[in-house]
């Protein structure tokens, strides 16, 4: 039985690579080649703008001198190019200087089972049926009353096929689609301008939300953002709105990557196997999803990946690691690789989702006499060797328990380490990002206003 999901042209192509590459003089040697296409659009008020189409090819060629490492790629698979290609990776990792954490894994680490995670679509949408979704999610987003303007709506299609090979034995692969639609509109006028969007993408078109509804969320969002007023500077509740949320467990994931805790630069670099959280938060991730936006079937590295609890009932129960931060630590990859054919591997998260507590987003407010419920965040302001936390910031005052009206010129700020162990998740959990958290209470946070 044949499986779609491999390409057996591409991993006869990168096995020969290979082969060169060991006749050459590599002792060991891994190829990654991804093969894409995509279809996108744009429209602003009701008339198309752009369209772009593209096909193409990447190939990344890794190769290993003993300790010395190399890695060159390229767009061109004419025999020439390829010959070229294993020639310069060879001679480029015989100049560089010995790294003892690199190399590719043992024959007895990678995997050579995975599962089907239902990642494609074999559905190629028509540009027309991408400019009809495109236009009526402007078309929704602009009949909501109040929106004065649109920045665009966009809608666009792709698929990836990718394809691992390895002198250590293994060769795998797989194919990826994606569909998306989104818009940004404004709503006021002169001084009180205010813009928002609303987007939505997803493995299959069919699970995608509909033109309507994601164009009414776009406007609705907008709307109630107008005539903000500025608060007081002071120290409150903070409500984070989920279009916000997935990134505290952004934050969580680059303090726990492997690279981080080797070279000492995270904020929980001692954290392994203590309580970061409160009790009853668990962190998941699960590489498996079916239809994940993030879902694979191996790292990298290939090295099987699997679902775990990142966080355990408040506890920090492991690192994120390939194979170079896992030497670098004495430890065992956790099968956290992920590279693109330009660069080698580094250790990435999948998708990953915060469980959703018992309280719904109402009641998680309901004791809140003045706090900040937060839809927008602006700048990096992460420092993700001491945890502090600054960003400018806009949402709405809650007064009594109740959204009262919208502000904007804040800044919250805070450090990690406090603001994990005081997180609270509502019931509202949604997998939308491959990244996601529920609504999410904070308290003690710094609101800087006038």
């Amino acid at each position: 039985m044949t499986n779609p999901a491999f390409d057996t042209d591409a991993a006869n192509l990168l096995e020969d690579l290979i082969a060169r590459a060991r006749r050459a003089g590599a002792d060991a040697a891994d190829a990654l080649l991804v093969d894409a296409a995509s279809l996108s659009l744009s429209t602003r008020l009701g008339k198309p703008e752009g369209i772009e189409r593209s096909e193409g090819g990447d190939l990344g060629l890794r190769v290993f001198v003993g300790q010395q490492m190399a890695m060159v790629s390229s767009s061109d698979r004419s025999p020439n190019a390829l010959a070229e290609l294993v020639e310069r990776a060879v001679a480029m990792a015989r100049a560089v200087p010995p790294d003892p954490f690199c190399g590719i894994a043992s024959p007895d680490q990678i995997t050579r089972t995975w599962s089907e995670l239902d990642l494609f679509d074999p559905e190629e949408p028509s540009a027309d049926i991408l400019i009809e979704g495109a236009r009526r999610t402007e078309e929704a987003a602009m009949a909501i009353n109040g929106v004065t303007n649109s920045e665009g709506a966009d809608a666009s299609w792709g698929r990836s096929q990718v394809t691992l090979v390895a002198s250590n034995g293994f060769a795998g692969g797989y194919r990826v689609s994606r569909r998306s639609l989104s818009v940004s509109v404004l709503a006021g006028q002169d001084t009180d301008m205010q813009t928002d969007y609303a987007y939505h993408s997803t493995v299959y078109g069919s699970d995608l939300e509909s033109p309507e509804q994601i164009g009414r969320r776009a406007g609705e969002r907008v709307v109630a953002k107008l005539n903000p007023r500025k608060v007081k500077s002071q120290s409150v509740p903070v409500i984070f709105d989920p279009r916000l949320s997935g990134g505290l467990i952004g934050s969580l994931c680059g303090a726990i990557s492997g690279s981080a805790i080797a070279r000492g630069t995270s904020f929980l670099k001692d954290k392994l196997g203590q309580a970061i959280f409160a009790p009853g938060v668990t962190i998941v991730e699960d590489p498996h999803m079916q239809r994940g936006l993030r879902s694979k079937p191996f790292d990298a590295e290939g090295i099987a990946n699997h679902r775990r609890d990142l966080i355990a009932d408040g506890v920090l129960t492991t690192w994120l690691m390939d194979l170079r931060s896992a030497r670098q630590l004495g430890l065992k990859t956790t099968g956290h690789a992920a590279r693109g054919t330009g660069g080698p591997p580094s250790p990435s998260p999948t998708n990953i989702y915060m469980k959703p507590g018992t309280l719904s987003p109402q009641a998680l407010m309901a004791d809140i006499k003045d706090g900040l419920y937060l839809t927008s965040l602006m700048g990096q302001g992460v420092n993700g060797v001491t945890g502090d936390y600054s960003r400018g910031a806009a949402g709405f005052w809650i007064e009594n328990g109740q959204i009262a009206y919208p502000v904007s010129e804040i800044t919250i700020a805070g450090n990690l380490k406090d603001m994990f162990a005081r997180l609270v998740p509502a019931d509202d959990l949604e997998m939308r990002h491959g990244m996601d958290a529920p609504t999410i209470r904070i308290d003690g946070m710094t609101v800087a206003g006038t």
